[in-house]
């Protein structure tokens, strides 16, 4: 009982903080003119003359690109190109940045995948249009539901996995958002590695049959609240994300299952500085309702949406039929220009027990990253984050901060 009430606790704690009063962040031009990128960089490399922008940088779309090498999480090393644009769709004073993500990877280990990610803003924020869409091959890792398995107790699970989600949601009043989405999860030819199949391992009757496909398809329901101006690096503000799922025959889904996701997200800036000194708090409770979702699409840390939680833990390391997490980072400018900055975080996590339903585990994690402005103009940093756990440490590249 202790532990649940410490993970309530750690859930709601971004929002007991002192209340402050909301920015509104959509009514401020952020002068980037004193700052400095890596596109500066390159221009004054090799002499190219800057193009100008209007003001309101209304119609221009602002690429970020990095081709690198790093380990995808749940597996090895692997090559990735992870490329993100930023565009408005209307003036910038009352037009939130959209965002669209495309990081595809591949290792000779016979594991590739092919994401894409969107967030698009229409003009004065009247409706926010969601999309993720992922092709992707796996061998993975599971150590089966709950906590306390030690780190060799684990199989090798193989599947192909196509996803399609899509939600469009209406403004209802400032930074509040509500409407509903489409979800579906489709694993083909899911089996394990070796003499014991993913049913006995994992002890869980649905979508675990060896050589077997597993489909689930249903309509969400969803509320937004968001008051960043920049998803790939907020701002003072707040966020809040609540999806409920109800996959259905109706709609072709091989069983009848309902989840809830909570996503609370709390941006604090600790000085009035030009310099970003900020925290930043993230928590998210993700929980099945009732019997019926497959093993595959059970809460597992590191497959929240971005598949961005969990930095130091080895992605699906922790699954069950609730999950709780929260994570808190500090970030800090280290150059005026704010070409170069810094972060240190912290995040732990609870997986439901099979038996009891129980949060029995707690399973923490830390690190350390160092940032890199790529493109002023979305605020787009490259992110190269440490993270350590019991028994596992990862380094992590990618575009845009976590959360």
């Amino acid at each position: 009982m202790n532990k649940i009430l410490l993970v309530l606790f750690l859930i709601a704690f971004p929002f007991l903080l002192r209340a402050q009063t909301p920015v509104d962040t959509t009514n401020v031009y952020i002068d980037t003119t004193q700052q400095r990128d890596l596109l500066d960089i390159g221009r004054k490399l090799f002499k190219i003359r800057p193009r100008r922008y209007p003001k309101n940088d209304q119609n221009q779309v602002y690429f970020s690109i990095l081709p690198l090498s790093t380990n995808v999480p749940g597996t090895n090393k692997a090559l990735v190109t992870s490329t993100t644009a930023g565009f408005y769709l209307g003036p910038r004073q009352t037009t939130y940045l959209s965002s669209v993500t495309f990081a595809p990877y591949f290792n000779l280990k016979g594991r590739y995948g092919l994401p894409i990610h969107s967030s698009v803003w229409l003009e004065n924020n009247t409706y926010n249009i969601e999309g993720d869409t992922r092709f992707l091959v796996y061998p993975e890792a599971t150590w089966g539901l709950g906590g306390g398995q030690p780190d060799a107790q684990n199989i090798l699970v193989n599947y192909d996995y196509i996803r399609f989600y899509q939600s469009f949601l209406k403004r209802i009043k400032s930074y509040l958002y509500a409407g509903i989405g489409y979800d579906a999860d489709y694993y083909i030819n899911i089996n394990t590695t070796g003499p014991v199949s993913l049913a006995d391992f994992s002890r869980y009757p649905y979508g675990t049959a060896q050589h077997s496909n597993s489909f689930s398809s249903g309509i969400t329901f969803n509320l937004l609240y968001d008051s960043r101006q920049n998803a790939f690096n907020p701002i003072p503000g707040g966020y809040t994300n609540i999806i409920y799922r109800a996959n259905t025959g109706i709609l072709g889904s091989d069983n009848n299952s309902q989840s809830v996701y909570i996503d609370l997200r709390k941006y604090v800036s600790l000085s009035e500085l030009s310099l970003k000194n900020q925290l930043a708090f993230w928590a998210y409770y993700w929980t099945t309702l009732g019997a019926g979702t497959p093993y595959l699409n059970l809460p597992s840390i590191g497959m929240d949406p971005y598949q961005r939680s969990g930095r130091g833990i080895q992605q699906n390391r922790y699954r069950g039929e609730a999950l709780a997490y929260f994570e808190t980072e500090y970030r800090r400018d280290i150059t005026v220009n704010g070409l170069l900055g810094f972060v240190v975080f912290a995040n732990i996590n609870s997986a439901s027990q099979p038996n009891n339903h129980q949060f029995a585990y707690l399973n923490p994690a830390a690190g350390a990253g160092l940032r890199i402005k790529f493109n002023k103009k979305s605020g787009t940093n490259i992110c190269i984050d440490y993270g350590l756990s019991k028994g596992y440490s990862d380094i992590n590249l990618a575009l845009g901060e976590a959360f």
